[in-house]
């Protein structure tokens, strides 16, 4: 659509748009202000003659693609092999022209994105985060920071840098395993990447990590209620403050679980939040200490042995 607003002719603002002409029409005065407009949207007729391709229009541009899938190959190698000989050798000549004149950075983005697609997929991360991490990897390469860095460890900070600003709970511990790279590394390029960008992400919550932990361990609801319960008298009591995230979170479903008679062994609520056992054991120890919980608990495991 035009930006048009009023009609030259008589200042009239009644204007119609007929997507058919591609025409913008005065109603008062009949002027035709625009003509030949070509339209930018989807096809969504559903018309279409025999032996047409539906997908006229392409796929459409990512950023998640070097290319954003603007990009025009040559063709396929089993494509160009059904030629005849002297026109095979003359698109295999274009086709190895077409990536030599590629830039280095076209080169990087190539492999960047695909390793980012990869670890986005082991991690079950949304479209929005992956689109994210790509915008902040392209700021992080046309700024030369990516030099003396690996590209996998670039490319971990800048999802865990996406992450952190939607909100989706995902440790470094995670994003280690996903990329194959140590989680100091990826933390220290992440501080790295967000102090030289100035990128503003919010600070994490152990509630964050309460459903998804729960919902891997099938705990209750009632049993997830009651650790949201636990954090929010633990916040009041200022015992998340300096303490990761993940740890105090895994910790208040622990205590949760044991007051809902849900057992639940300290290795696997540790394996699940990519934390040891020792961690644990002292969030835990804190909590029934701080919010004397130690009572109500041994009230539950009593109960449970009189209902059997």
């Amino acid at each position: 659509m035009s930006s048009i607003k009023k009609c030259p002719e008589c200042d009239s603002i009644h204007l119609n748009y007929d997507p058919h002409l591609g025409e913008i029409i005065c109603n008062d005065c009949g002027l035709v202000i625009e003509e030949k407009m070509v339209d930018s949207g989807i096809d969504l007729s559903g018309k279409f003659d025999k032996g047409d391709k539906k997908g006229r229009g392409g796929a459409p541009t990512s950023i998640q693609k070097f290319d954003k899938g603007l990009t025009t190959n040559v063709g396929e190698i089993s494509d160009i092999y059904r030629l005849e000989p002297k026109q095979t050798r003359k698109f295999l000549r274009l086709k190895k022209w077409q990536e030599r004149v590629s830039t280095s950075i076209e080169r990087n983005l190539r492999l960047a994105m695909a390793e980012l697609r990869i670890t986005a997929s082991y991690l079950n991360l949304p479209n929005v985060v992956k689109d994210e991490a790509a915008r902040i990897y392209n700021y992080v390469l046309q700024r030369g920071l990516v030099r003396g860095r690996s590209m996998e460890s670039v490319i971990a900070a800048c999802l865990y840098a996406a992450c952190r600003s939607y909100n989706i709970p995902r440790t470094l511990d995670e994003m280690a395993t996903a990329s194959d790279v140590e989680r100091k590394e990826i933390g220290r390029t992440y501080r790295f990447i967000i102090r030289k960008l100035g990128i503003k992400v919010n600070q994490s919550s152990p509630k964050d990590y309460i459903s998804r932990f729960s919902s891997v361990l099938k705990l209750s609801p009632k049993t997830q209620n009651d650790a949201l319960k636990v954090l929010k008298r633990a916040e009041e009591v200022e015992l998340t403050s300096g303490r990761g995230p993940a740890g105090i979170a895994a910790a208040a479903l622990y205590v949760a679980a044991l007051m809902n008679d849900e057992k639940k062994t300290q290795r696997e609520v540790a394996d699940i939040a990519g934390i040891t056992e020792v961690t644990i054991r002292n969030r835990y120890k804190e909590l029934i200490e701080r919010l004397n919980l130690e009572d109500k608990i041994k009230q539950k495991e009593a109960e449970a042995r009189t209902k059997k």
